[in-house]
């Protein structure tokens, strides 16, 4: 049985964490164990790069600690990824998925042009910068704000739905988009990709879902990050320090 786990990188009611974690388990294959967990610092969302930055520490140490307790894979719980490459640098026998990134590269092999649908503007220049580092910049589209924010959407879900709807019709229209992305974690937890699909008639790609299912078969395939292109901190692999807390010192 392959064991994933799935990391909010900041603060989240338990309720809302076992919600998710109830969704994870049921959209899992058979045979694979979910797991979610969050940290005890960070913000309480993501909606500009510095909250992102924010993020990180913390997440990072949980993710460390995560390898240790044996899980075959880490899904970075924000549609930002934020991190990853760090993430994937401190991690030797554990896969770490970016779901921004993934859904991204799942969305360009769905179609030939595709927009992602972020929550508000301050993300919109992120999204770009994330579609470069994937790869993907050259079939994606546009970028379109809700302009709601995260703490928001599960509020009104009907609300956000039909803005999600409203907004995908015209990146569709108008960006000629033939694939949509949730960029948004908690946008993918409302579980209404395949409602917003049958109503536009084109691919909706679940970052929450899609992030597990490519999880599932880069760990069921035996393949996880390459360590040439994410080599473990100089410092940790030559044995200087011994823990990923030794990397970082205070002035006395």
């Amino acid at each position: 049985m392959s064991k994933i786990v799935y990391v909010v990188p900041g603060i989240m009611n338990q309720a809302e964490m076992d919600r998710r974690g109830k969704l994870l388990q049921e959209w899992a294959f058979p045979g694979v164990e979910t797991a979610i967990t969050g940290v005890t610092e960070g913000p309480a969302s993501v909606e500009s790069m510095y909250e992102e930055y924010l993020s990180i520490p913390a997440t990072a140490a949980k993710i460390y600690q995560l390898e240790q307790e044996g899980y075959d894979a880490a899904i970075v719980g924000c549609a930002g990824d934020p991190g990853l490459d760090g993430l994937r640098e401190i991690t030797t026998k554990m896969l770490v998925v970016g779901p921004g990134q993934t859904s991204m590269q799942v969305a360009a092999m769905l179609g030939n042009r595709f927009s992602v649908l972020t929550v508000t503007s301050s993300t919109v220049a992120s999204c770009y910068e994330l579609a470069h580092q994937a790869g993907v910049a050259a079939k994606l589209a546009s970028v379109e704000p809700l302009e709601i924010p995260v703490l928001e959407l599960s509020r009104d879900r009907e609300t956000t739905i039909a803005k999600i709807v409203s907004i995908g019709r015209a990146a569709v229209k108008e960006a000629r988009a033939d694939v949509l992305v949730l960029g948004c974690m908690t946008m993918g937890f409302l579980d209404v990709a395949e409602e917003i699909q049958e109503k536009l008639g084109v691919p909706v790609v679940n970052p929450s879902k899609v992030g597990l299912k490519v999880a599932e078969a880069l760990v069921g395939s035996g393949l996880k990050h390459s360590k040439q292109a994410f080599m473990l901190p100089p410092k940790l692999a030559s044995g200087k320090v011994r823990s990923l807390a030794e990397l970082y010192i205070k002035a006395e």
